[in-house]
């Protein structure tokens, strides 16, 4: 498995990774409770890291196959 793969992990690791430790409701964070600010940015974050993992993998750089 290429080292480029293994970013994919990271939204993995954000949400459920985590979770135990942002289950609580304080702080508000943009008046959302932190357990839901916390699953919010992650849904922001992840198709960012798949959309950098799809650029920077050599597998990619081929072009569409038909």
């Amino acid at each position: 498995m290429k080292a480029i793969k293994l970013l994919i992990l990271i939204p993995f690791i954000g949400y459920l990774g985590f979770l135990p430790w942002a289950n609580r409701i304080e702080p508000y964070v943009l008046g959302m409770p932190f357990l839901l600010f916390w699953l919010v940015l992650w849904m922001i974050l992840s198709p960012i890291i798949l959309t950098i993992v799809y650029k920077l993998d050599p597998d990619n750089k081929d072009g569409e196959t038909e």
